[in-house]
């Protein structure tokens, strides 16, 4: 990763916002994919966008988009994309979705951008430098126990079966528990205004850009065995914004 990728991955941002905008709140085609989730003229434009640019400016490197699948993806080097990660908060006009933009290095996530385009709030992570928010460093913050822990998740669906056993008994500890956010929820975590976001069911384009984010702002990411996310995950991931609440919270999932 260099200088030249962080800077590019803030040039497919702007070109995500830019394709996404025209349609907020606005009339637009709706389709529903057969893992029954919704699919919109907008989620495609801002993936077709991100695409015209790395086709352009990065041929060699691979790319892997909800949307329109996978490029190269066993290259050294490839950007992960959701065009729109939180469709459904879209659709309802609400602005706590995001695009996600991640570059993977041999499998594990090094750069990672979550860019809300309504509120215009981007935070960009890349290994070894502090997270931003805007240009300003994050940070998170020092919560050390589930009890003092405000826990978020984007909703009780998407726990199947043991996962969602498993997830009561750890709401059940926390502070409390706010449904709803998506990749909002991360961005915050990384802000210092959430301290633990627990999740089942992702994607590889779910997390990828997440863990730099959170990595950068001082919180750590993992499965729920606390082991390092990277291509290879399952999708139950855990992001917190103290390490030390790792550890209780593979317990408690457990």
């Amino acid at each position: 990763m260099t200088e030249d990728d962080v800077a590019l991955a803030g040039a497919l941002a702007d070109a995500a916002g830019d394709a996404i905008r025209p349609f907020y709140r606005a009339r637009f085609t709706i389709e529903t994919k057969p893992d029954q989730s919704p699919v919109t003229q907008a989620d495609r434009a801002s993936e077709s966008a991100i695409r015209a640019i790395l086709a352009k400016l990065r041929p060699d490197d691979g790319v892997i988009g909800e949307e329109y699948g996978a490029d190269r993806p066993d290259a050294p080097r490839v950007w992960v994309i959701d065009p729109i990660d939180g469709t459904r908060a879209f659709l309802a006009g609400r602005p706590l979705f995001g695009t996600l933009i991640a570059l993977l290095e041999e499998g594990r996530p090094v750069l990672g951008v979550i860019d809300q385009p309504i509120a215009r709030d981007r935070w960009l992570g890349a290994a070894g430098v502090p997270t931003t928010l805007n240009g300003a460093v994050a940070h998170s913050r020092a919560c050390a126990t589930l009890a003092q822990a405000h826990l978020a998740t984007t909703g009780p669906t998407y726990f199947v079966g043991e996962d969602g056993v498993a997830f009561e008994r750890l709401r059940r500890e926390a502070r409390d528990t706010l449904w709803g956010g998506d990749c909002h929820n991360y961005g915050l975590l990384a802000s210092g205004h959430l301290d633990l976001v627990v999740e089942a069911g992702l994607k590889l384009y779910d997390y990828a850009a997440l863990v730099p984010v959170v990595e950068g702002a001082g919180g750590r990411m993992t499965d729920w065995q606390g082991r390092p996310l990277d291509a290879s995950s399952d999708g139950r991931v855990i992001a917190a914004g103290n390490s030390a609440l790792i550890e209780t919270t593979v317990a408690a999932l457990a």
